[in-house]
């Protein structure tokens, strides 16, 4: 699933081309996406230039004057900017048009991605009851703690709610766990003040290594160049059950919570 540094590789890849890019269309050949994709998206945004492309924890921001495109690229989405006459596959559900000859093409074979207008970014009900940035100024160790007080929930689902702080998923949760000594099935709630500084740090290098590598590709993730990130080379323990530990040898394990697979080294994690 596309995270974080994946969603951020894409917006820099991006963000060069579109910017000044006049939309001339919008071809929608598959509506029924995560949420159904509004009959009147279209016409909000033909005509309009691409003034910015940014982004909010995984969501992806093409702005225009009076408004913005949320973008989620779901389970297995990804966006390329290619030449009008590249002719469609089989799961390129939607072309955005614009009036030098080139589209973006949003492709998604499981369909868990979405496409909406807003304009209103901070108040769309994706994006209003997101936490911090974790690579932003607000996000420190002193924050985390306090949202961590008293929290029974295990510190791995916690690090990955997103009204706690946004983008730390799967992957990158268990890699900075992994890089902070701390078991992921521990309470949140129990660990200790002195041990967030080294959390905070753990989760602002994974992320930070990740985006320079061009992010992590698993299954279908390619960023907006269709060229796939490499970060993947460099997990010590996401996917890595029964392997070694690069640290003491011992055995990688791994343990579901929350319906998400975790990986560990029980040896050095506490």
């Amino acid at each position: 699933m596309p995270e974080l540094p994946e969603v951020e590789t894409t917006k820099l890849g991006l963000a060069p081309l579109l910017i000044g890019q006049t939309i001339s269309a919008v071809n929608v050949r598959q509506p029924r996406l995560r949420w159904p994709i509004d009959s009147k998206m279209a016409s909000k945004i033909v005509g309009k230039t691409v003034c910015s492309v940014t982004r909010r924890g995984k969501y992806l921001l093409v702005s225009v004057a009076d408004g913005s495109l949320i973008v989620h690229l779901g389970m297995s989405g990804s966006l390329r900017f290619l030449q009008q006459a590249t002719p469609p596959s089989k799961h390129d559900h939607v072309d955005i048009v614009f009036n030098t000859g080139s589209l973006l093409r949003f492709n998604d074979p499981r369909r868990f991605g979405s496409l909406h207008f807003t304009t209103s970014v901070q108040e769309h009900w994706l994006i209003r009851h997101l936490g911090p940035e974790p690579l932003g100024e607000s996000f420190t160790a002193s924050y985390l703690w306090q949202r961590s007080r008293d929290r029974r929930v295990a510190i791995k689902p916690h690090l990955m709610n997103g009204r706690i702080v946004v983008g730390v998923g799967n992957i990158y949760a268990s890699e900075a766990l992994f890089r902070a000594g701390i078991h992921p099935m521990r309470a949140a709630g129990r660990i200790a003040e002195r041990r967030f500084p080294v959390l905070v740090t753990a989760i602002r290098e994974v992320l930070s290594e990740a985006i320079q590598a061009g992010g992590t590709t698993l299954r279908d993730f390619v960023g907006g160049d269709g060229r796939p990130g490499y970060f993947q080379q460099k997990l010590f323990v996401y996917g890595r059950e029964g392997l070694p530990c690069s640290h003491c040898q011992s055995p990688i394990k791994s343990h579901v919570l929350g319906q998400r697979a975790s990986y560990y080294c029980s040896s050095c994690q506490r």
